[in-house]
């Protein structure tokens, strides 16, 4: 399987999927680490990628939505945002909205 197939499983497999550098308990970037507070603050349910694991990953992940950053976010197979948007839409409360509606 290629990695945009791969990547395209898991988002459409998982509600809520966190593309980021490092893991939920070790954050290696201060964007990741925003990232999964505010998904913590969420309650969300949610699966993690370090992309740090897999240089293809990292790659293809930025392909795969067209956006050059990560952190990236995916709810329901569509792409969300990075952490800017994240914080964003936490911040007017959409983004409880869009999680609460997946439990």
């Amino acid at each position: 399987m290629d990695t945009q197939a791969k990547i395209k499983e898991t988002v459409t497999s998982n509600p809520v999927v966190l593309y980021m550098k490092g893991s939920p308990k070790f954050p290696q970037c201060g964007f990741s680490n925003l990232a999964t507070q505010i998904l913590d603050a969420c309650e969300a349910q949610y699966i993690a990628v370090d992309v740090l694991q897999d240089p293809d990953v990292r790659e293809g992940i930025k392909q795969y939505a067209n956006w050059p950053t990560i952190p990236q976010l995916y709810v329901k197979g569509e792409f969300v945002g990075g952490s800017d948007i994240i914080k964003a839409m936490y911040d007017s409360g959409e983004l409880q909205t869009l999680i609460a509606g997946i439990k």
